[in-house]
């Protein structure tokens, strides 16, 4: 059947996501999996208590008055950990907001400076710099050498507020969704083999993984977005 075939690929799809991967309308394809009871798999883990940390310095949460107008406008960044062999690993990202893609990603056994540092200089590997660079409060983003790397390339630093993890909400959203089509981490035979899968999730989420705010993968948005601005930049110019 197309639906769990789709579903084969795409574990954590509900019944919307599956509709518009089969270019259909999302009211039958729900029937006909509540009919055959067809399930998009569901794993809830326990939630990770953060405690707060008071930061060094006091940025504004920009976020409150700044929308996302272009791809490179806004990154935000936080780290998530893995259970793994009775110990965690540790994956840090950063997300372009405005199309909801990951521009930088890495993984250490250990939470630290490094780890985030890795993320970032990944992104700016791959991207121009952003005008704005969100995250919390925590002691790696805190880093004097952190902080000073962002403001030398005249980035400007916004946090949550203190306390508030759910004003990283893009982040936490995608690591929910993350470790849900991630599955179980204990399943692997070996760390390496957890890095692999990790990678490709990621490239699953950019690349086909059906975006719910974007109707389409966060790569074929920032194709069709930028597609549109030159289509539009020609007709400007053959119009003036």
């Amino acid at each position: 059947m197309q639906i769990e075939a789709i579903l084969e690929e795409h574990k954590d799809y509900g019944y919307r996501r599956v509709a518009r991967a089969l270019s259909r309308n999302h009211k039958p394809v729900q029937r006909v999996m509540q009919k055959f009871g067809i399930k998009a798999y569901r794993r809830r883990g326990r939630k990770q208590r953060r405690r707060a940390k008071t930061a060094q310095v006091i940025y504004p949460n920009l976020l409150r008055e700044v929308v996302p107008l272009y791809p490179g406008h806004v990154w935000v960044a936080d780290f998530t950990y893995l259970p793994y062999a009775g110990s965690f690993v540790y994956l840090a990202t950063v997300m372009d907001v405005f199309v909801r893609e990951i521009v930088g990603w890495s993984l250490s056994t250990r939470h630290n400076l490094p780890l985030i540092q890795q993320a970032l200089f990944l992104a700016l590997l791959h991207r121009t710099r952003p005008d704005i660079f969100h995250s919390d409060n925590g002691s790696e983003y805190n880093a004097e050498v952190f902080t000073n790397a962002l403001l030398e390339l005249d980035v400007r630093i916004s946090r949550i507020t203190p306390g508030c993890p759910w004003e990283n909400g893009y982040q936490e959203s995608f690591y929910g969704r993350f470790k849900l089509s991630l599955g179980d981490t204990n399943r692997f035979k070996s760390l390496g083999e957890l890095v692999y899968t990790i990678y490709q999730e990621i490239h699953r989420y950019n690349t086909s993984r059906i975006h719910s705010a974007l109707t389409m993968s966060p790569v074929a948005f920032r194709k069709l977005y930028l597609k549109q601005k030159v289509s539009d930049l020609v007709s400007e110019k053959m119009g003036s």
